[in-house]
């Protein structure tokens, strides 16, 4: 966002002059640097509706320290302050203590158990997978809500929640994190982040462990909340933990993303310089014991883009989902998104595994070649797009390590094409099989997470849409999207295909289910863009239990709130407890603040 003479003159006068002045200032701000991005139909970036849904304090934090701090660098804090003004229709406090209601008592430590939900996947291979849920899946249509906890201030929630003995633990977007009761959501402490948390916080001996949108890594106290240490782990400004840390033995290992493919946007950007990475720190003391970047070569400039500025390449390959721990081979794995710049890196849309003692690379798979995408290439000036333009074929989601019937083993998972893969572990990724089941696209196929049972491989198709049911502005196509799909481990064959919901009337809506999905015995738990959290049967995928939580709620702890569309975080399940964060209506869907807790009576 360059800053122009009108805009520094508006932002001195903003210090004195009445409010039209601070609107006019940030209604000038957004239309020359924003407009572009937020009124794209489609566009990966909030729309200007859903900016009106964040708090001034919200839009503040985003441009300073969260996903468009680089932006929000080139405008001084009266231009910041206006802009946030100018957007948001709500004063709404962000993170605060206003509420007093629900707070725990008398609780000073945390009771390890064995059958919670302590990371993301579950479990070092990333099944996804509960087996001592504490129902059966005969039990499952009895499931009714026992509570719903408020995020204050907040307007979204998908972040997954970590379940550990009675409590609960769950960040939120703004980056405040939540310690509660799991029976009845009660408060034990808060803290905050120094800027936004998206991973799930990961438990092991008394700690959780979690990474923000500033590329830091946390070491916590889970029964009090203090920090025990805090490590910078990547100085680019477009790069976030995005993905969740696992944890295996002593060493702590943390996947990097980024944001570069939106930053770049603009044609004055020099694009791309960020590469992915994986760093293993030291449990005890955060410290760096190694760091491989999935690009090995650092980007050099490749020439000038049409409006001047210098291209680089290779870059990309982010790590947007946790790493799978293979003890047996000593080995990491990871699936890794895009390039932003071409030529396309061959580490790009591709399964990687990673020595556990070195960091060294031991083999990678590439699934999709030559796929280099940014967010230049659904705007109006494309000047950073590449050309050749690829797909935009992410993989969202970790490998999930399983045995196969003929005594072998398989990584599995879902991409952005629309297909799943299995790939062979003991023989370089070697290609299993190869099955479609979604269109694919920017935001389709499969996204942040597939499941196993051990049998077969659940997978939720997003498919998310914005053609010509709905303009712009109005929110996603109603009629497209969604499904899930049982695959079989063993040969690739689909199992049973559950069809997408139906949306009807229900405004901003869409059957796209690109949350992670959730599997129990006898269960598949999917939650949708259309708010609603469905159980489906393993056996042939008809609907077991469903709740619409796109609706208000009275909350435990006496806060205002509402679900929506569920997306980003999927469910935790442990202890007779169903965990979903309701509310990301990212693209154009339904925003909420509300974290539910389901169980059988």
């Amino acid at each position: 966002m360059p800053r122009s003479l009108t805009a520094v003159v508006l932002a001195t006068a903003y210090l004195v002059t009445p409010t039209t002045v601070a609107s006019q200032m940030g209604s000038a701000i957004y239309e020359a640097s924003c407009a572009e991005c937020h009124e794209q139909a489609g566009a990966r970036t909030p729309s200007r509706a859903t900016l009106a849904t964040l708090t001034p304090a919200q839009i503040v934090a985003a441009l300073e320290t969260g996903v468009m701090s680089d932006e929000g660098a080139a405008l001084s804090a009266a231009e910041r302050r206006a802009v946030a003004d100018y957007l948001s229709t709500t004063t709404a406090a962000v993170g605060s203590s206003a509420a007093r209601v629900g707070l725990c008592s008398g609780r000073s430590s945390v009771d390890d158990d064995e059958d919670g939900w302590h990371s993301w996947g579950a479990s070092l291979d990333n099944r996804r997978f509960q087996p001592t849920p504490g129902f059966t899946a005969d039990e499952i249509p009895g499931l009714t809500l026992k509570w719903a906890f408020g995020f204050q201030g907040e307007a979204s929630a998908a972040v997954q929640p970590t379940i550990v003995g009675d409590r609960v633990f769950v960040p939120s977007g703004s980056g405040r994190i939540y310690a509660l009761g799991l029976e009845d959501g009660c408060i034990d402490w808060t803290i905050s982040a120094d800027a936004g948390v998206r991973s799930a916080l990961v438990y092991e001996d008394g700690s959780l462990f979690f990474g923000d949108y500033q590329g830091n890594a946390y070491r916590v106290d889970a029964a009090t909340g203090q920090v025990v240490w805090k490590v910078k782990l990547e100085d680019h400004p477009a790069a976030r933990v995005s993905g969740s840390p696992v944890l295996y033995e002593d060493r702590l290992y943390v996947p990097m993303s980024s944001l570069e493919e939106v930053f770049s946007s603009p044609a004055t950007y020099p694009c791309c310089t960020f590469r992915g990475s994986v760093s293993a720190l030291d449990v005890e003391t955060g410290e760096v014991v190694w760091k491989s970047y999935t690009i090995p070569q650092e980007p050099t400039q490749r020439g000038v883009n049409s409006a001047g500025t210098p291209r680089f390449a290779p870059s990309g390959s982010a790590v947007w989902s946790p790493p799978t721990i293979d003890p047996g081979t000593r080995s990491v794995y990871v699936a890794t998104g895009d390039s932003y710049s071409q030529p396309a890196a061959p580490t790009s849309d591709a399964i990687m595994a990673f020595d556990m003692e070195t960091g060294a690379i031991k083999w990678v798979q590439q699934m999709t070649e030559g796929d280099a995408y940014t967010l230049a290439c659904g705007s109006r000036d494309v000047a950073n797009c590449p050309d050749p333009e690829g797909p935009d074929f992410d993989f969202g989601q970790p490998p999930i390590l399983v045995p196969r019937p003929d005594g072998g083993r398989a990584l599995v998972l879902g991409q952005k094409s629309g297909e799943a893969h299995a790939v062979d572990p003991d023989n370089e990724g070697a290609v299993l099989w190869t099955t479609r089941v979604g269109r694919g696209g920017v935001l389709g196929g499969s996204e942040w997470g597939s499941a196993s049972d051990g049998t077969n491989l659940y997978v939720a198709i997003s498919d998310l849409d914005f053609g010509g049911a709905n303009p712009l502005g109005v929110g996603p196509d109603p009629t497209a999207g969604g499904g899930l799909h049982a695959i079989s481990i063993g040969d690739g064959s689909v199992v049973w295909s559950a069809p997408p919901a139906v949306c009807g009337d229900r405004p901003r809506c869409s059957p796209a289910q690109a949350a992670p999905v959730s599997v129990v015995p006898g269960a598949v738990f999917s939650g949708a863009y259309d708010g609603v959290l469905r159980a489906y049967s393993t056996t042939d995928g008809r609907v077991l239990w469903s709740y619409d939580t796109a609706r208000e709620f009275a909350t435990v702890n006496g806060v205002a709130a509402r679900g929506g569309s569920i997306d980003t975080g999927g469910p935790a399940i442990a202890h007779g407890i169903v965990l979903t964060t309701s509310g990301n209506g990212t693209w154009g869907g339904q925003r909420g603040n509300v974290l539910l807790a389901f169980g059988v009576e």
